[in-house]
């Protein structure tokens, strides 16, 4: 693994939107954080652009990104919010200041196709953490954010985890790859699709039909990309809608039901994703755990 430098007091972190739009005023909370975390920030040129739902065009969003990505300068690039439209830039970006000067790129939701892209084809790890949109929100005891800061600066991170029914005890040893179960089903197929033989494979969701997460779960498993796992590991799956005529099974239900017929250990509850309590994780990085 080729890590890139921890962060330094007074080193510049830069904030993009690589999907939903928003606005400096939105940031202004986080850009404080990060300051008295005694960080330098630069909002992008794609804070404050729209193009209905969007940052701005696709062309905009991308050359904001590599920008910043190009710049040495920058030793971070935290991406602003989640919603959608990553995938529509991925293939616009030169990713060679990545591979030669690697820096963080930090966020979760719609910013797992960057996670599953870089972990596909680099050997370098990624933040699945808080964006700066979530800082004081939805982030409201600020555990989430001080966890994301100190695994910045090259801090071990403790996961709060408690015994669930569904466990599969045991311990996984391997590399953490993964993110949320909607983008990743969308890039199956993709050459931003993920190899999951020998990984160990997280998963999060919010807002999605049972059947939803049903129909995405079976064709991670027909691809293949549920056998060989060193582990599964399943975090916030939150706020899932049924239809009227219910589908019968709980989302973890439902994820246990198409991995039953595998050995490895299975974490449920895990604290990351759309959960008030979502802990960075290192995408890429080498990850032990032991399912209790």
């Amino acid at each position: 693994m080729h890590f890139p430098p921890y962060l330094q007091p007074g080193d510049l972190i830069a904030i993009v939107a690589t999907a939903r739009k928003i606005t400096p005023e939105e940031l202004e909370a986080a850009v404080k954080r990060c300051e008295a975390e005694g960080f330098r920030v630069r909002l992008g040129s794609s804070i404050g652009l729209a193009e209905h739902q969007l940052a701005g065009t696709d062309e905009q969003r991308a050359a904001d990104f590599r920008q910043q990505l190009a710049d040495p300068e920058v030793k971070a690039i935290f991406c602003a919010r989640g919603g959608y439209g990553t995938v529509r830039i991925v293939d616009k970006i030169d990713w060679r200041p990545f591979h030669d000067q690697p820096k963080w790129i930090v966020g979760f939701s719609d910013i797992t196709v960057l996670h599953s892209h870089l972990n596909k084809h680099y050997r370098i790890p990624t933040i699945h953490g808080e964006m700066p949109f979530n800082f004081g929100k939805t982030d409201k005891d600020g555990r989430s954010v001080e966890a994301l800061f100190s695994l910045l600066r090259g801090g071990k991170i403790t996961y709060p985890v408690s015994a669930h029914p569904l466990n599969r005890k045991g311990i996984m040893q391997g590399r953490l790859i993964g993110g949320n179960l909607s983008v990743l089903y969308s890039l199956v197929g993709s050459v931003s699709a993920l190899d999951t033989r020998d990984k160990i494979l997280f998963l999060e969701d919010l807002d999605e039909y049972l059947y939803h997460i049903d129909r995405m779960l079976m064709c991670l498993k027909r691809a293949g990309m549920l056998s060989g796992l060193r582990g599964l590991i399943v975090g916030g799956m939150t706020q899932m809608n049924d239809n009227s005529i219910a589908f019968g099974r709980s989302a973890e239900q439902i994820i246990r039901d198409a991995v039953e017929e595998y050995a490895y250990p299975v974490q449920f509850g895990f604290p990351a994703g759309h959960t008030a309590l979502n802990l960075p994780l290192l995408m890429g990085a080498e990850f032990s755990w032991e399912v209790g």
